[in-house]
Order: structure tokens, then C-alpha cells, then sequence
């Protein structure tokens, strides 16, 4: 009896460890996508501040054209900025995807052997206690019927034996 409670407090176990695992992952991919919302934000903010002051530059290129080596050497100077931090971004999100990749992987394989111990754990208590309680039980039945054989048995009014008790387990 004892056995069972334990079989039955490691499955419990196992159960909780699996949900705190389907938690993590949830919070994992719930992180994950606001944060590609947010690079999304980033980007459009880029695209909506860069592509009007190009416009702008062009209006005065026709109109300043003295300037126009200095607002070129300024956007090209804007532009690499830029550049660099988009190389940045692309890789703070490849990192991200790779960690996040390397902690699925994980779980994956704490699930995996979590799933295996419990079989084996399953296993072993079938070998251990359900196979020896059924062999005693049928040397208990063996010998009680073996007893009644020999004492004369219990008859019915009919003249035919009494059904045997059944099993116990």
C-alpha cells in the first residue's frame, strides 16, 4: 500500500514538473514575441524618421547646394550608425533564438528522462510488488482449495461446492 502511495506521489511529481516545464515555455514564447513586437515598433520607427529626412535632403539639395556635401556626409554617417545597429539588433535576436532553441532542446531531454524514470519506476514496482502479490495470492488459493479438498469442502443444498471467496486484490 505503501508502494502505491509513493508510485502515486512521483507521478504527482512528475505531473507538477511537467507543468512548471509547459509554464517556462509559454512565458518563454510569450517574451519572445513582445520583444519581436517591440524590434517591430523600432523598425517602423526607423523607416518612418530616415525615409522623410532623405526627402527633405533632397529638397535641399536642389534648393542649398553649397550644404550638400555636409548633410551627405552627415547621412552617410547616420546611415552607418544605423547599419551597425541593425547588425546589433540581428544579433541580440539571433542569440535570443539560439538560447531559446538550447532551452527547448533541454526541456526536451528533461522530459525525456523524466518519462523514462517513470516507466522504469513503473516496471520495477510491477516486478517488485504486483507479480510477487499475485503469485501469494494464487498459493492462497491453491491452498485453500487443497485444505477444503481435504477437510471435505463446504457443499451447498444442492450437493455442489460452495463458489470460492474471490481474490483479494
Amino acid at each position: 500500500m505503501e508502494n502505491a502511495n509513493l508510485l502515486i506521489l512521483f507521478v504527482a511529481l512528475t505531473a507538477v514538473a511537467v507543468v512548471i516545464q509547459a509554464g517556462m515555455l509559454i512565458g518563454m514564447y510569450l517574451a519572445l514575441r513582445r520583444t519581436s513586437a517591440q524590434i517591430e515598433t523600432l523598425a517602423g520607427e526607423i523607416k518612418t524618421k530616415v525615409l522623410p529626412a532623405a526627402e527633405m535632403a533632397h529638397s535641399m539639395l536642389a534648393e542649398l547646394r553649397p550644404k550638400v556635401d555636409n548633410i551627405l556626409s552627415n547621412a552617410s554617417e547616420a546611415s552607418t550608425v544605423v547599419r551597425t545597429q541593425m547588425q546589433r539588433l540581428d544579433a541580440a535576436l539571433s542569440d535570443i533564438l539560439d538560447r531559446t532553441r538550447l532551452q527547448v532542446i533541454r526541456a526536451d531531454e528533461l522530459l525525456s528522462r523524466t518519462l523514462d524514470r517513470v516507466e522504469s519506476t513503473t516496471e520495477m514496482v510491477h516486478q517488485t510488488v504486483v507479480s510477487p502479490v499475485r503469485q501469494l495470492s494464487g498459493l492462497v488459493q491453491g491452498l485453500t482449495a487443497g485444505l477444503e479438498f481435504l477437510i471435505g469442502g463446504k457443499r451447498n443444498r444442492n450437493g455442489a461446492p460452495a463458489p470460492q471467496d474471490e481474490m483479494f486484490i
